[in-house]
C-alpha cells in the first residue's frame, strides 16, 4: 500500500514509535528512525521487513537538529511522505515543585518538535499533493491528570496543532490527525509502574493492575501494534477525508 513512500517516525527506537514504524514498513514504506539508545537493533528489525531504513539521532529539543534530520531524510529518500511526531518525555511533580528545566524540556520535545518537523515536511507534501502527518498525542491531550502539568499542557497543544495543520491543508491531499493512546506498556510507562510498586510495596503485576484500574475500564494496555494499525489506516485511501481528529485508543478512559 505504501510502496515508494517514506515515513519518518520520531522517538522510534522503542515503544510506540517503533511499533508504528514497523506497521508502516509492513505496508512497504521506507523508514527513517530517530531516538536515543540502541539504533542498530530497531534498524535491523525494520530492514528484515524488506524496506530501506535509515537512522538520524537528532535531539528533538533542538530546532537545528530537527532541521538536519529533515534534510537527511530528503537527501536519503527524496522527501518525507509520512511524518509521525511521536518523541516524548515525562516528568511527574506538583506544579509548585515542578523543575523549570523539566517543564522546558517537555514542552520542547513533546510539542515544539512536532511544530518544527511539521513546518519542514509540509512544503514537499503540498508540492506532491499527498502527505500524512500523524501526531502521537495522548489521552492527556484530551483530559488531565494530577502532577503531569507539563505533559498534559504539551499534549493538549499537540491536539490543537493537529487541528490547525488539518485546517490549513484541508483542500489538499495532505491530512493531519492525532492518536491519543491510554496506557501503553512502553519503557516510559514501565518506569511509572516500577515507581508505584516500590512506593506501595506491590508486585509489578499488582502495580500494573492498579494503574489500569484507576483510569482504563478495559483493564488492558493498548499495544504499539494496535497504534501502528491506526497509523496505517490514516495513511490509507480510507483515511483521505479524516482530518483533524484526535482519535483515542484508551480502553474507555474518556468514555467515563
Amino acid at each position: 500500500m505504501l510502496q515508494g513512500k517514506t515515513a519518518l517516525v520520531t522517538g522510534s527506537t522503542s515503544g510506540i514509535g517503533l511499533g508504528i514504524a514497523k506497521a508502516l514498513a509492513k505496508q512497504g514504506a521506507n523508514i527513517v528512525l530517530n531516538g536515543f539508545g540502541d539504533s542498530e537493533g530497531p534498524q535491523a528489525e525494520i530492514a528484515a521487513l524488506g524496506v530501506k531504513v535509515a537512522y538520524h539521532g537528532a535531539d528533538m529539543s533542538k530546532a537545528s537538529e530537527i532541521e538536519a534530520m529533515m534534510q537527511f531524510a530528503a537527501d536519503t529518500f527524496g522527501r518525507v511522505d509520512i511524518l509521525v511526531n511521536n518523541a516524548g518525555i515525562q516528568h511527574v511533580a506538583k506544579i509548585e515543585d515542578f523543575p523549570v528545566e523539566r517543564w522546558d524540556a517537555i514542552i520542547a520535545i513533546n510539542l515544539s518538535s512536532a511544530f518544527h518537523a511539521t513546518r519542514l515536511a509540509l512544503p514537499a507534501m503540498k508540492a506532491a499533493n499527498w502527505g500524512r502527518i500523524i501526531n502521537v498525542a495522548s489521552i492527556h491531550g484530551l483530559v488531565g491528570s494530577a502532577e503531569k502539568s507539563a505533559y498534559v499542557a504539551a499534549k493538549h497543544g499537540v491536539v490543537g496543532l493537529t487541528k490547525v495543520t488539518a485546517l490549513e491543508n484541508a483542500t489538499t491531499g495532505v491530512t493531519c490527525n492525532a492518536i491519543c493512546p491510554g496506557w501503553v506498556l512502553t519503557p516510559l510507562v514501565q518506569k511509572q509502574v516500577d515507581a508505584k510498586a516500590v512506593a506501595m510495596g506491590l508486585s509489578n503485576e499488582e502495580a500494573k493492575k492498579q494503574l489500569l484500574q484507576e483510569k482504563e475500564p478495559s483493564m488492558q494496555f493498548t499495544t504499539p501494534e494496535e497504534l501502528g494499525e491506526l497509523a496505517v489506516f490514516f495513511c490509507s485511501a480510507a483515511g483521505n477525508n479524516v482530518r483533524g481528529v484526535a482519535w483515542n485508543m484508551d480502553g474507555g478512559w474518556t468514555a467515563q
